[in-house]
């Protein structure tokens, strides 16, 4: 069973890291669960300390969001489940179309509704032989 941990606007970043890294060291993975734009702050937050915790053992974090529907007092909501697992990534070829940072898509700059756009051309241009 994979552990769940749930954040909140509230949760200290620097608490959940730890907490997050400990269990990705033991188990491999964790879920990160989040309601709210605050909460979901705090939960990145905490991935990116969290992969500094564990770099000393040449691993990295992958991060995963999803959706899932949940029940909070009675009142369904939508929550937001960040799949966190540890990964060896190598580093990237000089000149891979993926150390690039410049995500545009088309002619409209990097709006936010354009951005999924922009990752998926990035990605499939990098997976071209």
């Amino acid at each position: 069973m994979v552990e769940v941990l749930k954040v909140s606007s509230r949760s200290n970043p620097n608490s959940v890291a730890g907490a997050l890294a400990g269990v990705v060291r033991s188990a491999g993975l964790v879920e990160v669960q989040v309601v709210g734009a605050g909460a979901l702050n705090q939960a990145i937050k905490a991935v990116a300390i969290a992969r500094g915790y564990i770099s000393a053992s040449g691993r990295d974090l992958s991060c995963r969001p999803e959706f899932a529907d949940i029940e909070i007092d009675g009142q369904g909501r939508t929550a937001i489940r960040l799949v966190v697992e540890a990964c060896h990534l190598g580093p990237l070829a000089p000149g891979s179309p993926m150390t690039d940072t410049d995500l545009t898509h088309g002619d409209v700059g990097s709006a936010p509704g354009s951005m999924p756009g922009a990752v998926a051309e990035r990605i499939a241009a990098a997976a071209e032989p």
